[in-house]
């Protein structure tokens, strides 16, 4: 599913990564851990192509069995937009919309129609217990309701891949564990891959695999 290697990144005379290589399978949870600072964030912006790696010739990227980095820009997008979804620390919902609509964005930039976006949106809130939330905004919704439709929003388009970012950083214990046990449910219902930055042991436990990284590289 994916395959990084040689992975360098710099920022100026910093060297932040220094030659990762990672090799993940379809359908599996991996974690990710260290120290703040060991380069954890900057990796995932990487493996999810928000963000590119120094240039070094013997860097490769594939994700389900696409060159990443034989991709113009425009095709870049729209890869993913297709195969990648994101779940962040802060929701990031758009405050003047409703939980479907929210749900519905990248669904809509990939030009699904509305009616067929609406119906798969209603379909994942329905499976995270959030259909009767459906017409809310983000303002009239817990920390919890509204990083499950951040959750429903990355699965709108059916990725092959979900990076996530200190997903439950930003939740209480609760709702932490629910949403840990949100991913593996994830995981068996449609058989995404998962990769997620974390600082909580508990759910980095919980993955198929544990990866720490100290200094820019994986141990």
């Amino acid at each position: 599913m994916i395959v990084a290697k040689n992975i360098h990144k710099y920022y100026g005379d910093l060297h932040v990564l220094k030659s990762v290589n990672l090799h993940i399978q379809k359908s599996e949870i991996v974690s990710i851990v260290g120290a703040s600072g060991a380069g954890k964030t900057t990796l995932l912006q990487i493996l999810g192509t928000l963000d590119r790696p120094s240039r070094n010739n013997d860097t490769q990227l594939n994700i389900n069995e696409t060159d990443i980095y034989s991709l113009s820009s425009k095709e870049l997008s729209r890869f993913r937009n297709r195969n990648i979804g994101f779940i962040f620390q802060f929701h990031q919902l758009l405050p003047e919309f409703t939980a479907l609509e929210n749900v519905c964005i990248p669904a809509f930039i990939q030009k699904t129609p509305k009616k067929e976006a609406e119906q798969r949106a209603m379909k994942l809130l329905g499976f995270l217990g959030l259909e009767n939330r459906a017409s809310h905004k983000p303002g009239e919704l817990s920390g919890g309701e509204q990083q499950r439709i951040a959750v429903a929003r990355s699965l709108i388009n059916n990725p092959a891949v979900i990076f996530a970012d200190e997903p439950s950083g930003n939740l209480d214990s609760e709702s932490a564990e629910n949403l840990h046990k949100l991913f593996f449910r994830l995981r068996d219902e449609f058989n995404q891959t998962f990769v997620i930055v974390t600082h909580n042991e508990e759910l980095a436990d919980m993955a198929d695999r544990k990866l720490t990284m100290v200094d820019g590289a994986i141990v």
